[in-house]
């Protein structure tokens, strides 16, 4: 081999190690990718007889001062009944206080398309993880739309499912129900988020006792960094429903007499329990800066472990602890002095909050020391209640909520009394504060770990870091012409919902600055899913756009006008339209894309533009509307038609936004994401869905008294039952059947299909041997179209019904 092949071949080596060591590269980035957090949702007890339902409200609660805890509530009544202030009796709670929330009863059942008569039978914590989802997905401005079955995981950490007890007795199971399965299976928490949203990512429900929500936490973060799915949703989940735990709890001396946790405090007996939801959405963080979404944290490093042969099963393990510390800030390739915020375990126990400090000293001592900067370390659970499986979920909330504030709350109350003289505090650089402040600012980053142990032996710990959002150039963006004009889509699922948004989006509107303007409206454009009931209006301003929704919601409450859906659109246009182009190329640029020839017919470029509106359009012949050079037209509830250019190109960006409002509030899918403009970005502040409340409770039994059926109320036991040949009888006695099958409170829309309407399988094979106890259908539950609107679905029925009654006839007479 001569020199040049050598020299040739070396380079070939030397090219290729390149490229290994960069692909190596790439992947140990991945394996450690950081994870955005964007998006969080929450219902946590607040006291006082209200509750946390937003991050602002829970860092007020934060920064005040006080506990989240209250008595034992009313509707709780097997709670108080075992309650007996004397410890140690067999079969008694002498626990009367704890983190309660106030309303757990209350549901939006019809927003998620679920019936009457299966609510009553949701557990509880599955109503309160959908509007929590929902929300966290909404301040993340993710638009849920079902047919889109986004790649989005959920990570549920649960632990119990009590509210199914009130129906398990033995000596009557008259009160089991289809739901009473689907309805408290903790498997059913997850998979009925994913279900009600059309999620097509990994389903998970993690129960690993109190470490529950950080281990689902944890697989959330992997499942993401392994392009197992785009979003994830990591949840947290906990109520106190049964009187079963809280005496097995209270008989092993776990608990507080006083129900609350005293976090690394000289009174620490015990920890008090509570309850919550709550949910995180998450990222990657090159994924959501790419799609412009708020980032409120980043995710650095998590682990899990288990204690192993432990001293005892739910004994903690110092060394078990020390290791998932080490591993997390191995994960995150983040130092232990660069930690500033410890949010501990921190169960107020005699034995566990010294075993914590001790591993959390191993680990960081030394480091924290050498800084000179003291590590501040606190408990939510000492004023909010352990809140068990749900407990890493506040956790992370909180510390969240301090990165991006850049600021540490009070730890401990003044008349809290000593720490506990079982930790060394005089040989610890820790320190558990007394009053808030800023984040220590001799710290270079803002980084806090979060520790959760479980009962089951199960220990996680995960590294957070602060995000601050640098500005995209540092420039000022300078406006196009005619870009000042701003669309704004709002909408809901009923009148009532539609009506307390427009009002919380107008107040929001007049306190916004200028210039946050086009994030506010792009947000709502693209971030909230497109609902039946809906308003839509174009302006310049914040005050003009308040106005002009007010003015919106005003007329549309007068009108009542029944919502229909716009398939497609046809656009006419005279070649005089073409010189608009350019004016809406200025106006929004990603929109047009290089659709600026002038020379095209512009009926067939129109048409493209409104396709990458997600509309169906095609060119009409015939003129356009008086006084305009395009209008755009379609057919629902007869025929519509809307200017889409008017002669001015001046005016031509607003004309063309005034058509998008008027199709989108006609019921036109329409995605306006293409209309964002160069400084807009997603906000994840602005007012989520007002979920209407409407109670849904099974109450339980009143020990010793067996439930008595006194007539189960269906159509089948009623008298005057309808000839089978009258059609129009048969179908209203049909539609009677199903509201009484779904239980549903209000008259059901004939419109709407019977999915839509809250049925399913289940409700299908009821209804389905409910009608044939009185009529011939000779249909299976599975063969029942159920996507068919009610009224065309009844009169197959209707028409099945008399034709099986002509067959029954002729076989008489034969």
């Amino acid at each position: 081999m001569d020199p040049a092949q050598i020299r040739a071949l070396m380079e070939d080596q030397l090219r290729l190690s390149r490229r290994l060591r960069a692909r190596i590269s790439e992947l140990e980035q991945e394996r450690h990718a950081p994870i955005a957090v964007v998006g969080m949702g929450l219902r946590l007890p607040g006291g006082a007889g209200h509750d946390l339902d937003s991050p602002e409200a829970y860092w007020d609660f934060l920064r005040g001062g006080g506990t989240a805890l209250s008595g034992l509530p009313e509707e709780r009544p097997g709670l108080r009944a075992v309650y007996d202030p004397t410890p140690g009796r067999p079969g008694r709670s002498y626990v009367g206080r704890a983190g309660f929330l106030a309303d757990i009863a209350h549901f939006d059942a019809e927003f998620f398309g679920i019936s009457a008569r299966e609510a009553r039978f949701l557990d509880p914590q599955q109503r309160l993880l959908l509007e929590t989802s929902w929300e966290a997905l909404e301040r993340a401005g993710i638009a849920v739309r079902r047919s889109d079955r986004l790649n989005v995981g959920v990570y549920l950490g649960i632990m119990a499912s009590e509210y199914a007890e009130r129906l398990a007795d033995r000596a009557d199971t008259t009160r089991i129900d289809p739901y009473y399965t689907t309805g408290g299976g903790l498997c059913f928490a997850a998979g009925r988020i994913a279900f009600v949203m059309g999620f097509s990512g990994p389903v998970v429900s993690v129960d690993t006792a109190c470490s529950s929500s950080l281990s689902a936490l944890h697989l959330a973060v992997r499942g993401l960094r392994a392009g197992e799915c785009r979003y994830a949703l990591a949840c947290g989940s906990n109520l106190l429903l049964s009187a079963n735990l809280m005496v097995s709890l209270c008989q092993t001396g776990a608990l507080s007499p006083e129900g609350r946790s005293k976090s690394f405090l000289a009174g620490a007996d015990g920890y008090g329990r509570g309850e919550g939801v709550g949910a995180l959405v998450l990222m990657r963080l090159d994924d959501a800066l790419r799609e412009g979404r708020p980032v409120h944290a980043v995710i650095r490093g998590t682990a899990i472990n288990h204690d192993g042969a432990a001293s005892g099963l739910t004994a903690p393990h110092g060394a078990a602890q020390r290791e998932v510390i080490r591993a997390a800030l191995a994960d995150a390739r983040i130092g232990p002095e660069e930690v500033g915020w410890v949010e501990a375990h921190g169960t107020g126990t005699l034995l566990g909050d010294p075993i914590e400090i001790g591993a959390l000293a191993d680990v960081l001592t030394e480091a924290v020391r050498d800084r000179g900067i003291p590590l501040a370390l606190g408990s939510v659970k000492s004023r909010l209640g352990h809140l068990e499986a749900a407990s890493g979920i506040a956790a992370v909330i909180k510390t969240v909520l301090m990165l991006e504030r850049a600021e540490i709350p009070a730890a401990r109350h003044p008349d809290d009394g000593e720490l506990n003289p079982h930790i060394p505090w005089p040989d610890l650089p820790f320190q558990v504060p007394l009053s808030g402040g800023a984040w220590p600012a001799g710290l270079s980053r803002r980084v806090a770990g979060i520790n959760s142990f479980g009962m089951s032996g199960t220990n996680a710990h995960v590294v957070l870091e602060a995000y601050d959002r640098p500005d995209a150039d540092g420039s000022t963006a300078v406006v196009p012409p005619g870009a000042g004009v701003e669309l704004l889509p709002v909408s809901a699922g009923d009148e009532r919902a539609l009506a307390v948004l427009s009002a919380r989006i107008r107040d929001r509107l007049r306190a916004t600055p200028e210039a946050d303007l086009p994030s506010l409206c792009h947000t709502l454009r693209t971030g909230r899913a497109a609902l039946a009931r809906r308003l839509a209006v174009v302006g310049t301003s914040g005050a003009s756009l308040a106005e002009a929704l007010e003015r919106a919601e005003h007329a549309a409450r007068a009108t009542a006008t029944p919502f229909e859906v716009v398939g497609s659109v046809r656009v006419r246009a005279v070649g005089a339209a073409g010189r608009l182009v350019p004016a809406l190329a200025a106006a929004f640029p990603r929109l047009v894309d290089g659709e600026t020839d002038t020379r095209e017919d512009p009926g067939p470029l129109l048409c493209r533009l409104l396709g990458r509106l997600g509309l169906r359009a095609s060119p009409e012949t015939g003129e356009p509307l008086p006084d305009t050079l395009a209008s755009v037209h379609w057919e629902a509830a007869g025929e519509g038609a809307e200017p889409l250019l008017g002669v001015d190109p001046a005016g031509a960006p607003a004309r063309f936004l005034e058509a998008l409002a008027v199709l989108f509030t006609a019921g036109a899918d329409v995605r306006f994401d293409h209309l964002r403009g160069p400084s807009a970005r997603l906000l994840g502040d602005l007012p989520t869905y007002p979920f209407q409340r409407r109670r849904y409770w099974v109450d339980e039994p009143v020990p010793g008294v067996r439930h008595e059926d006194a007539g189960d109320g269906s159509v089948a036991s009623r008298t005057g039952l309808p000839q089978p040949h009258d059609r129009a009888a048969v179908r209203e006695h049909l539609l009677t059947v199903l509201t009484d099958v779904l239980q549903a409170p209000d008259p059901l829309d004939t419109r709407r299909s019977f999915l839509d309407s809250g049925g399913d399988s289940f409700t299908a094979t009821v209804f389905i041997t409910q009608v044939e106890e009185n009529f011939p259908v000779g249909l299976p539950p599975t063969d029942l179209p159920l996507d068919l609107p009610l009224a065309e679905l009844f009169g197959r029925l209707a028409e099945d019904i008399a034709s099986a009654a002509d067959d029954s006839a002729r076989v008489v007479r034969a």
